[in-house]
C-alpha cells in the first residue's frame, strides 16, 4: 500500500511564459533608444518651420507678463507724467485754505485735468500728518507753495517748504512759489535761487503756475 503514493502523476507547476513575456516587453519598452533628432529639424535655418498644432507656442518674456503688466495711461509719450499719483502738491497755510482750494479747482478744472494734492481733502483720515505730508510730496511732480503772510508766520509752513526743497534740492521747475500779499523783500531767503510767480495778476497768477507744471511735465513725457 505504501507504493501506491508514487502511482499519482506529480502536479504540474503553472507555467511563467506569460509573465516572462511581461516582463521582457516592459524591459525592452524602458531600453528602447529614443530616437535621434533629425539633423533637418534640429538646424536653425533662414525659413522657419511652422510648430505642430498640438503644441502651444512658446511664450516670451513680454508675452508672459502682459496680462500682469499695469495698463499705459496716455499711450507711451505721457507715461512719465503717470508715474507718480499726483502732478501737484499745494502747501499752504490753513488761514489759506480758500485761495489753495481756488488754485486747485483752477489747475483740476483745466484743459490739462491737473491731478493735485490738497492734504486738508486727501489725506488718509487717521494717518500722521508729517507722514501723509512726505508721502504726498514724494507722490507729486511738483510744489506749490502758496506763500502768504499766514504761510510765513506759520511754522509748519516752514517745515512743508523745507520738506520740498528737500525733496528737490535744485529748481528744476518742480518746486513753484505762488507769493501773494508780500513784497518782494518779504520773500523767504531759502528760495531766493529761484523764480516765484507774482499773484498780484488778475488771475492770482494761477495761469503761470498751471503753465509752470505743464512745462516740467512736458520734460518727463
Amino acid at each position: 500500500m505504501a507504493s501506491s503514493s508514487s502511482s499519482f502523476p506529480a502536479p504540474r507547476s503553472r507555467s511563467k511564459k506569460p509573465l516572462g513575456k511581461m516582463v521582457d516587453w516592459f524591459r525592452q519598452a524602458l531600453s528602447k533608444p529614443k530616437k535621434p533628432p533629425d539633423p533637418a529639424e534640429s538646424t536653425s535655418g533662414d525659413v522657419s518651420q511652422p510648430s505642430s498644432q498640438e503644441d502651444p507656442p512658446a511664450l516670451g518674456l513680454s508675452s508672459a507678463w502682459s496680462p500682469t503688466s499695469p495698463p499705459t495711461h496716455g499711450g507711451g509719450s505721457g507715461s512719465g507724467r503717470w508715474s507718480k499719483d499726483y502732478d501737484v502738491c499745494v502747501c499752504h497755510s490753513e488761514e489759506d485754505l480758500a485761495a489753495a482750494q481756488e488754485l486747485v479747482s483752477y489747475l483740476e478744472g483745466s484743459t490739462a485735468s491737473l491731478r493735485c494734492f490738497l492734504q486738508l481733502r486727501d489725506a488718509t483720515p487717521g494717518g500722521a500728518i508729517v507722514t501723509e505730508l512726505c508721502q504726498a510730496l514724494s507722490s507729486s511732480h511738483c510744489r506749490v507753495l502758496l506763500i502768504t503772510p499766514g504761510f510765513l508766520r506759520d511754522p509748519w509752513c516752514k517745515y512743508q517748504m523745507l520738506q520740498a526743497l528737500s525733496e528737490a534740492p535744485g529748481s528744476e521747475g518742480r518746486t513753484i512759489p505762488l507769493m501773494s500779499g508780500l513784497t518782494r523783500a518779504a520773500y523767504p531767503a531759502e528760495l531766493r535761487f529761484m523764480y516765484f510767480v507774482d499773484g498780484r495778476g488778475p488771475d492770482g497768477g494761477f495761469r503761470q503756475v498751471k503753465e509752470a507744471v505743464m512745462r516740467y511735465l512736458q520734460t518727463i513725457s
